[in-house]
């Protein structure tokens, strides 16, 4: 596509589907560009059990409250999927895949997209691609010789494949605590991490969480991380208050067989989930020259990337947006990023 269209979103996930719905509102022609195969972001590739954090109703993208779900209160991956394909249906959002943007650069004032069904040029840019796809996995001495499987929580598909094995879950934030109670039922689990483990209180849900975040924005209180990392989801209070999710300190290495702790206590072990967090995806923005400090593209503490004019990046976390990384907390970072990219577009025009 050589013509030049007023803006592109990267990404189709709940933040690329959340600035659609604004740009749109805005009067911003555009596209949304996916590289997945079907709607739905990264909630297409949890483990079964996940649930989210809220009720439905406090869990939605702007305009459109989630519907509630049948029986549980909090909906599970596929509910949440269902949700995203039928938001993308209910506003017509243009959203084209599978495409795969492999690099954009800046030509005559305009961005230029390279992409695996050709080119696209457009005179604003909001980056959605999300986290999912570059799982990390820390440095351990000893991790390419462990002989046991090693799968990350982006892969991990339940605990069937664990049954009856000795299994080390490292991590020790929520994706780590609900995996380690996931296992718990069928396999021998260590669950290894950093700390002590920091609950939040048990009555604290995502509604809890946004509003502390909201009131961090406004200048109001410590924000999310002064409550601590693990929300109580139900399987998580039950396993922690029947004494068997129990943390023991991160590991000091990995052997062929298994792992040696701290104290130098050796474990056998036949498997490895490592729940240790996601990087942002943005290997596609190495044809600009955007500012970085310490690895980390540099905002201004919404979605605007300065002194690349044009360039926005939503829902990788608080770095670019307080709870952005959140169904219902990526609206009003989506909300800013559109009216600055009309603002953009008046100005120039």
């Amino acid at each position: 596509m050589t013509d030049v269209l007023p803006a592109v979103v990267v990404g189709g996930g709940q933040a690329g589907l959340a600035a659609s719905f604004y740009l749109r509102r805005q009067g911003v022609q555009h596209v949304v560009l996916d590289a997945a195969e079907a709607p739905g972001g990264a909630w297409r590739h949890t483990w079964p059990s996940l649930r989210l954090f809220s009720p439905a109703a406090y869990s939605s993208l702007p305009g459109w409250r989630m519907p509630p779900t049948d029986g549980a209160e909090n909906p599970d991956a596929p509910h949440v999927v269902d949700y995203l394909a039928a938001y993308e249906q209910r506003y017509d959002l243009p959203v084209r895949r599978p495409v795969h943007v492999r690099s954009v650069t800046r030509q005559d004032g305009t961005f230029v997209l390279d992409s695996d069904h050709g080119t696209w040029r457009a005179r604003a840019v909001v980056g959605a691609t999300g986290t999912w796809s570059r799982p990390f996995v820390p440095a351990v001495p000893g991790i390419d010789r462990f002989r046991g499987d090693q799968v990350h929580s982006a892969r991990y598909a339940g605990p069937a494949p664990f049954a009856g094995r000795r299994v080390l879950v490292v991590g020790g934030a929520n994706s780590g605590a609900q995996v380690a109670a996931d296992l718990l039922p069928v396999a021998e689990v260590t669950w290894a991490t950093l700390g002590s483990p920091r609950y939040l209180p048990d009555e604290v849900d995502g509604r809890e969480l946004f509003r502390v975040a909201s009131a961090s924005l406004r200048g109001e209180g410590e924000g999310v991380g002064s409550l601590g990392d693990i929300v109580a989801v139900p399987p998580v209070r039950r396993a922690r208050d029947a004494g068997e999710l129990v943390a023991t300190p991160m590991i000091a290495r990995l052997t062929p067989d298994g792992a040696v702790a701290a104290d130098g206590t050796e474990h056998e072990l036949d498997a490895v989930v490592w729940c240790t967090g996601f990087r942002p995806e943005l290997s596609w923005l190495r044809g600009l020259d955007v500012p970085r400090r310490e690895g980390r593209v540099v905002t201004e503490g919404g979605p605007a990337v300065p002194g690349v004019p044009g360039l926005f990046l939503l829902g990788y976390g608080d770095w670019c947006g307080a709870a952005s990384a959140t169904l219902i907390g990526v609206g009003q970072w989506a909300r800013q990023a559109a009216a600055e990219v009309g603002a953009g577009l008046a100005t120039t025009a």
